[in-house]
C-alpha cells in the first residue's frame, strides 16, 4: 500500500523531477499531491 502511495505520488511531474530547490517547497508540494489522494478517495467512493 506505501509502495502504491509514492508510486502514485512520483506520477506527479513535478515530485519526479523535483523542481523545487528547498526541502521546505518540496515537502511542500509532497504534502498538496497527498491531500489530492486523499480527496479521490472520498470522491469517487458512491
Amino acid at each position: 500500500m506505501v509502495e502504491r502511495c509514492f508510486n502514485k505520488l512520483k506520477n506527479g511531474r513535478r515530485l519526479a523531477t523535483r523542481y523545487d530547490k528547498t526541502a521546505d517547497s518540496y515537502l511542500g508540494v509532497i504534502h498538496i499531491f497527498s491531500i489530492r489522494l486523499w480527496t479521490r478517495q472520498f470522491v469517487n467512493t458512491s
